[in-house]
């Protein structure tokens, strides 16, 4: 049996005073991949800790 694949580790924060000129282009991740066959996934952002959690219809809920 093979292990699930995990997404990447996110980039590091750019240094305080950055500027960007330019966004960078939108990344999409499917939720297989995200979730590697967990119903939850915690987000770290910033410093606060959020849930994105899948329901039984398969819906999904982002919670702080």
């Amino acid at each position: 049996m093979s292990e699930p694949r995990r997404a990447p580790p996110p980039a590091p924060p750019l240094p305080q005073g950055s500027a960007v000129s330019t966004p960078a282009p939108a990344i999409r991740v499917s939720s297989a991949q995200l979730f590697a066959g967990a119903l939850e996934v915690q987000i770290d952002h910033h410093g606060a800790v959020y849930r994105l959690k899948q329901t039984s219809l398969g819906k999904l809920i982002l919670t702080k």
